[in-house]
């Protein structure tokens, strides 16, 4: 099934024909590949597990990726189907290799706001920074003409909603383990 909004692609054009350049020619494809499989944000969680400080942000950012992994990469995307924008105009040259996936929701942007919203729930002074850089990723998917706004839109906020459950889903498991260890 294929759904395309009319005004998406001259959203995408508009990008391509003002913002275009050079320099973020070079820029984007690097700030897109530090999310490429979520890997940026998966070793970030991994770091995270080895302080006692940020040992539960790490956990919620590795459930949050999952959720994301299951919901959206093996499950809502095949269900979709919506064929990339590229694929709507055959004049783009892409400057990344072509993805295989299909595109709605963008998992950049799924696992980026993943990461970058559970850093954001546990501490506020990174998590900025770390929002900033989700943002960046997600545009790039935009820049490169490799996703519609919508699919960034509904990664983004997927992104958000699965690292509040996990957030939601840790502290939960915490209660019940510090009730269990006070009652022994």
């Amino acid at each position: 099934m294929d759904f395309l909004n009319p005004y998406e692609l001259p959203v995408l054009d508009w990008i391509r024909t003002h913002v275009s350049c050079p320099f973020l020619d070079v820029i984007m494809p690097i700030i897109t590949d530090f999310c490429e499989g979520g890997i940026g944000w998966i070793l970030i969680a991994i770091v995270l597990l080895f302080f006692r400080k940020t040992r539960k942000t790490g956990i919620t950012m590795g459930i949050a990726l999952l959720i994301g992994l299951v919901l959206c990469n093996l499950t809502l995307k095949p269900l979709v189907g919506r064929m990339r924008p590229f694929a709507f105009n055959p004049d783009i040259e892409l400057i990344i290799p072509q993805p295989s996936e299909y595109s709605f929701p963008s998992g950049h942007s799924v696992s980026s706001f993943e990461g970058a919203f559970a850093i954001y729930l546990y501490h506020k002074k990174w998590g900025i920074p770390a929002l900033i850089l989700a943002a960046l990723i997600a545009l790039s998917r935009l820049y490169l003409y490799v996703h519609y706004p919508t699919d960034i839109l509904a990664g983004s906020l997927l992104g958000c909603l699965f690292a509040w459950l996990a957030y939601l889903f840790v502290n939960w498991c915490e209660k019940i383990w510090q009730k269990r260890t006070q009652s022994l």
